[in-house]
């Protein structure tokens, strides 16, 4: 098992305690945490990618207590194995994509593979937007190079955060299938959290997170 998460519970000011079902996530698998705003969907993402420690229960990584483990041995595992697509896409506008994208390795540590990242930048169109600041892109183009630097280690996991909400049909589609590939061709888990059920055809694994901040699946 890739990841797994036992009687999760968070505690937030002023909020009723978060309480999850258990999580279970194998190499290679897709999951859908879907629930409406507010049911705690990012709360569990964050918990299960070692960024939010939970108030009662526990987090497995590859059979490892995550948040047992040291800040720095936890921030190490994070940037070695996990990508991520954020809501906001999180790109500096003091650097330009390329440089952008190899934050991921430099974040975790390791040298860029070149050849990986000018795979990427071909693959996903953006070869010739390589040294553009990202006010100089698309929202399309923006959203495809934080795939880039999601995906450029090779992660096991790569979770990503409402990444079709604010979009069309066509261009949801476009990132979901998208997400598959990238996530297929680096043999990694894909872990999506959202509210739009548009996609919930694409998963087969769906966590549904009520309205009441309660897992129920």
């Amino acid at each position: 098992m890739l990841i797994e998460s036992k009687n999760i519970s968070v505690v937030r000011a002023g909020s009723p305690a978060l309480h999850f079902a258990d999580v279970s996530i194998r190499k290679g698998e897709k999951t859908l945490i879907l629930g409406p705003s507010g049911s705690g969907k990012t709360t569990l993402l964050s918990v299960l990618a070692g960024l939010l420690k939970p108030s009662e229960g526990c987090v497995l990584f590859e059979n490892q207590d995550f948040y047992a483990l040291p800040s720095r041995t936890r921030d190490h595992l994070r940037g070695q194995n996990f990508g991520f697509v954020f809501q906001t896409l999180h790109l500096l506008p003091s650097l330009d994509l390329r440089q952008n994208i190899v934050l991921a390795a430099d974040m975790a540590g390791v040298k860029a593979d070149e050849a990986r990242l000018n795979h990427l930048l071909d693959t996903l169109g953006l070869s010739n937007k390589a040294h553009r600041k990202p006010e100089a892109l698309s929202q399309g183009e923006q959203q495809r190079g934080a795939i880039a630097r999601a995906v450029l280690n090779r992660p096991k996991i790569i979770l990503a955060d409402e990444p079709t909400s604010a979009l069309d049909d066509a261009n949801a589609e476009a990132v979901i299938a998208l997400l598959n590939r990238q996530a297929q061709e680096a043999g990694a888990a894909l872990v999506i959290a959202t509210q739009d059920n548009r996609i919930t055809s694409h998963f087969k694994n769906i966590i549904r997170l009520d309205a009441k901040l309660r897992a129920v699946a």
